[in-house]
């Protein structure tokens, strides 16, 4: 995991997302405690659980995204899923311990890619050997057997020909040719044959001892190579054969063991599981319809957020220094209506706001993937310049908050719908004004949204 400190962290989402400080406090200090778990005596971090923490707040205000950033933010394992896919052991769907599975298939990869790129030279120069010999194959060699007795009677063969030897000479410089032909990119369109191993698995279901899992199975694997290896030929470009070449002569150098085994430990030690949309498995009457099997899903995700051990396919794996972050609504139920041994496993309990028309107004124009920029950008490509004024953020802003007081409050969403509905009909229109720089002002976008304003009684929130 990168060594972030708190400050640190909260800067990065800053970026990203507007507001809701208070979240990205919590989350900051979460993955800096894990550093310093790190940093103890082996016999005292053992004693150290994870702080989980549970995020409620309306929809559209950033629960989702704090999430999103912070996978591309750490250098840890980490998977997000919702809580609604899975159902009670005994009911047809995926059963919980799938979460700790997929963080291992995740953790897998992260590992193996970080040990490829370690190999990446050796197998880069390796490939390039392959392809040399591809363009320019090796002689056949002639029998040099003068009849069928000699084989049998194992008289040694002839030695090679002065002819053979000159041969193998203009092999080796043509060759040579080639290499720096390769080197300056003179050769990248030439057509090649190659022949890469098949890995494609045959998906199946089966019983893993608590449900049923669906997974990509290489029975060759299973059968621990006493089949031989399948081949199959493809006839590609020098340039994508270089890439299919590289990863197989890489995944060669790669030890597999070392990749599962350093895998589980990343996963146990760092692993961040973030549990959206909790709050619809939570149900204040148990007894009746599917809220049966709601509070069933919570009953088996509490020994997994307690500590417990899952088996996969790689091996057991401990949950005991997983991080869980959960995260829900809470519009119809309250964060209470869990069972109570599941609230007690999320302590850190963090409220986000809803929010307001300034942060509406900065989320419009401050992080780095603001809406606007992204709209202006893509007009860009048809050689349409878009100008934005003030007054005109002022009143989209003022719009989407109005909209969403009198209508259903889905946060930072609403702007996608206005904006979109704003730029509808120069995006239409853009092949035809290439070349063309549009203003757009307040009084513009109170034209374009128009129908929007008139057809809710949104009036009263507008100033």
């Amino acid at each position: 995991m990168k060594e972030l400190t708190p400050s640190e962290i909260v800067k990065q989402l800053d970026k990203y997302i507007v507001g809701q400080d208070s979240a990205k406090r919590s989350v900051a200090v979460a993955l800096r405690n894990r550093y310093r778990r790190r940093r103890l005596p082996q016999e005292l971090q053992e004693e150290i659980k994870p702080r989980n923490i549970l995020m409620v707040g309306p929809t559209g205000v950033g629960k989702t995204e704090i999430a999103r950033r912070l996978a591309k933010l750490v250098d840890a394992p980490f998977v997000k899923v919702e809580a609604t896919k899975f159902t009670e052991v005994g009911y047809v769907g995926r059963d919980v311990d799938s979460m700790v599975r997929d963080l291992v298939e995740t953790s897998i990869r992260m590992v193996k890619n970080r040990m490829v790129e370690e190999v990446r030279g050796k197998a880069e120069a390796a490939a390039e050997e392959r392809i040399v010999e591809l363009l320019v194959p090796s002689p056949k060699k002639e029998a040099s057997y003068k009849n069928p007795l000699e084989v049998l009677f194992g008289q040694p063969p002839e030695q090679q020909s002065t002819g053979d030897g000159e041969r193998m000479r203009a092999v080796h410089e043509e060759r040579n040719i080639v290499r720096s032909k390769l080197k300056i990119g003179e050769l990248e369109n030439e057509m090649v044959e190659i022949e890469i191993e098949d890995r494609g698995g045959t998906p199946v279901e089966f019983f893993t001892g608590v449900g049923i899992e669906e997974m990509s199975i290489n029975f060759r694997d299973l059968l621990g190579g006493m089949l031989p290896g399948k081949k199959k030929k493809r006839k590609v470009t020098v340039a994508e054969a270089r890439k299919l070449l590289v990863q197989e002569e890489a995944n060669k150098l790669v030890d597999m063991d070392q990749v599962v085994s350093e895998a589980i430990e990343q996963a146990e030690q760092n692993g961040i599981i973030f549990l959206d949309e909790i709050d619809k498995i939570a149900s204040r009457d148990y007894k009746v319809g599917p809220d049966v099997s709601r509070e069933g899903v919570q009953r088996d995700i509490l020994p997994l957020v307690e500590g417990s051990t899952v088996m996969t396919k790689y091996g057991p794996v401990k949950t005991d220094h997983i991080l869980f972050i959960a995260a829900g609504a809470f519009h119809i139920s309250k964060p209470s209506d869990l069972i109570p041994e599941l609230q007690g496993r999320f302590p850190i309990r963090v409220e986000l706001d809803s929010l307001t028309v300034d942060d509406f107004k900065r989320i419009l124009t401050q992080p780095k993937n603001a809406i606007i920029t992204q709209y202006t950008a893509l007009l860009d490509t048809e050689g349409v310049k878009v100008v934005i004024k003030e007054d005109a953020v002022d009143k989209i802003a003022e719009i989407a908050y109005a909209v969403n007081q009198a209508d259903e409050n889905i946060g930072a969403r609403r702007l996608h719908s206005i904006v979109e509905k704003l730029f509808e009909e120069i995006s239409y229109s853009a092949p035809e004004l290439k070349g063309k720089t549009i203003e757009i002002d307040g009084e513009y976008v109170k034209a374009q949204l128009k129908e929007l304003i008139t057809g809710k009684d949104i009036g009263r929130f507008i100033i």
